[in-house]
């Protein structure tokens, strides 16, 4: 039962870890509730990756707007060198993720460490919590 769990939860986590590397605001906004809400509590105000974002509709508006802004040319995800750990809570609709994501910057590796926190709804996103070096998000 743990095993299946963990399969899906970690098969939620891939596909919105995809959604947001395809950029693919649409996709991403339709893993939430209708009440989601997506949350980077160290992103500074006028950043321009969304501190927060409520409801479905506003995540796909908010992500759209961002995703529409030229991605860095200066540095590309190196997804063979990338890795995260998905960690199972006692509530089975928690889960907390450690990622490490590693660039290629010019020729060299340089990785950006987060924690994501999800709390799920029959299936859904209902909260996600980003934690990110706000400096990073470019």
């Amino acid at each position: 039962m743990r095993r299946l769990r963990v399969e899906n939860l970690q098969k939620l986590f891939e596909r919105y870890v995809y959604c947001g590397m395809t950029r693919d605001a649409a996709a991403l906004a339709d893993m939430f509730t209708p009440d989601g809400v997506l949350e980077a509590p160290l992103v500074p105000e006028g950043h321009p990756f969304p501190r927060r974002l409520a409801g479905r509709d506003a995540i796909r508006t908010g992500l759209a707007e961002y995703y529409a802004r030229p991605a860095g040319p200066d540095r590309k995800v190196d997804v063979s060198k990338s890795s995260y750990t998905l960690h199972v809570t006692s509530d089975p609709d928690v889960f907390i993720t450690e990622i490490d994501t590693a660039y290629d910057v010019d020729g060299a590796t340089v990785f950006m460490s987060l924690a994501q926190i999800f709390r799920l709804r029959d299936g859904k996103i209902a909260l996600m919590r980003d934690y990110f070096a706000p400096e990073h998000a470019d």
